[in-house]
């Protein structure tokens, strides 16, 4: 599936009119030419929308549970203290206190929360800071210490207090979901698909509304049973056809009743969602953990095991990988012009006229570019410098223009990236970087032969892991090979 990072142009209006209605009669006057944007170049002009952040907790829903919180906390402090104490406790419990329920994912309720649910949590954790609060005042003011009774009844209270203002905003958030549903994707197979579809439809109050099943090519969707033929769900099959659907929908949430890991195709799909922006949950099977029954804790809907897949903002560091190429370009580029000239020179005198030789190369979002070469095809001095790696210099060029990165994939022609999608399912996914002059797939090839296969496998798990460190010891592995015959 194509990486979500690839730009996407909407289309007009128009396109999505039947043709028929478009005709124009013969006595219109034609139109001007359409001064829409089109896609770029390249093989992949399709895709998901571009990254967005994570809307799997509603905005307000995270700043009304911190706000109840804090006014349990203060209505305790208040009711049993006095005001005399309140300031100092204060500033000692509610840091610590949105410190562990942050830690905790209090604050990331899942579709159906319930205010009983969290109360193991909460009274563990109120337990926890009104003792240590007790023993700084205690430190600090032994003649206000807290008594034993007194703050047990604070962590009773407390507790009773935080449970009663989660559930006002649990029945809040519920009112909300009932009237502006999120748009869904369910990814699996039938009949647990339609079955789920069927009880978010039936439910409006998990907020999760399907506009669409996703089944993976790896797995041959079933018969729908009779329940599941009256629900008017499209089957999306194709990348086209997902990234229309999450264009028109606006969908934030896409549900996963099959393991995301268990195939290529399925491992495409999350890769995508996740670099997407979208709230990834795993519901039915997909809930158990390592193969283990659910947790006993774990939420549901209407019996369907769910809970929210932690998979974090993509780490792609744009900037940071920006700035590392465009510092590395501009110190090394006056620093090996010697080297360039007299490479030039060699070429001109032994090849003649057209010293560079222009290819053209597929890079991030499938835009492409022409990558810079000296030529070598023509004598003993261009094979040399081939073999040297001294030929690839000129690209330089290309990473101070942006078109290429120090580290990232290998820059592919345009037609074999179009077959490679068609053959590998997660191959488009190392669209989402720009490619390099080395990187970890790069690396290991000079090791010994690897296959496409492997390729891919090395060239997502660089960008799926991706860290500056990691980038700056590619660049110096490749360094120490850069005048080794046959280096790349």
């Amino acid at each position: 599936m194509p990486a979500q990072d690839l730009p996407y142009r909407k289309r007009p209006e128009s396109a999505d009119v039947p043709h028929a209605a478009r005709v124009r009669p013969p006595s219109a006057a034609p139109r001007p030419p359409a001064t829409a944007v089109h896609p770029p170049r390249g093989p992949a002009r399709e895709t998901l929308p571009p990254p967005r952040p994570c809307r799997g907790t509603r905005p307000g829903t995270v700043l009304a549970l911190m706000t109840a919180d804090c006014l349990a906390t203060g209505g305790a402090v208040l009711l049993l203290l006095g005001p005399g104490t309140a300031p100092a406790l204060l500033g000692a419990l509610l840091p610590l206190l949105l410190a562990l329920h942050t830690h905790a994912g209090l604050y990331r309720p899942g579709p159906a929360p319930a205010a009983l649910g969290d109360l193991p949590a909460l009274l563990g954790r109120a337990a926890v800071c009104w003792c240590a609060a007790a023993a700084l005042l205690a430190g600090v003011r032994p003649e206000r210490a807290l008594p034993p009774a007194l703050l047990a009844t604070a962590v009773a209270a407390h507790t009773v207090l935080a449970c009663y203002g989660r559930a006002t905003v649990y029945r809040a958030r519920r009112n909300l979901a009932r009237r502006r549903p999120r748009a869904a994707l369910i990814v699996g197979t039938d009949p647990a698909a339609r079955q789920l579809a069927g009880v978010l439809l039936g439910h409006p109050e998990y907020g999760l509304e399907p506009v669409g099943l996703v089944t993976p090519a790896s797995m041959l969707p079933a018969p729908p049973g009779p329940a599941g033929a009256a629900l008017p769900l499209p089957r999306l099959g194709s990348p086209q056809d997902i990234a229309r659907a999450v264009i028109r929908h606006t969908v934030r949430d896409v549900v996963f009743t099959v393991s995301p890991y268990a195939d290529p195709h399925t491992a495409a799909l999350l890769r995508s969602f996740v670099d997407q922006g979208s709230a990834v949950w795993l519901a039915g099977a997909a809930a158990a953990r390592e193969g283990n029954p659910p947790h006993r804790e774990t939420d549901h809907l209407q019996g369907f095991a769910c809970r929210r897949l932690d998979t974090g903002p993509p780490r792609h560091g744009s900037r940071v990988k920006r700035t590392l190429d465009v510092v590395v370009a501009v110190a090394l580029l006056p620093a090996v012009a010697p080297l360039l000239l007299g490479c030039a020179l060699v070429v001109r005198l032994a090849d003649g006229p057209g010293v560079l030789h222009r290819q053209e190369r597929v890079g991030r979002g499938g835009r492409t570019f022409t990558l810079l070469t000296f030529r070598t095809a023509r004598s003993r001095v261009g094979r040399l410098l081939a073999r040297t790696s001294l030929a690839g210099l000129p690209q330089l060029w290309n990473v101070l223009r942006g078109d290429l990165s120090l580290v990232g994939p290998r820059p592919e022609r345009p037609g074999a990236v179009q077959q490679l999608v068609q053959r590998h399912p997660e191959y488009a996914a190392r669209l989402r970087m720009p490619p390099g002059l080395t990187g970890l797939a790069q690396v290991h090839a000079r090791r010994g032969g690897t296959s496409t296969e492997d390729r891919v496998r090395l060239d997502n798990l660089y960008i799926d892991s991706w860290s500056l460190w990691q980038d700056l010891r590619l660049v110096l592995r490749t360094a120490g090979s850069l005048f080794r015959v046959g280096g790349r």
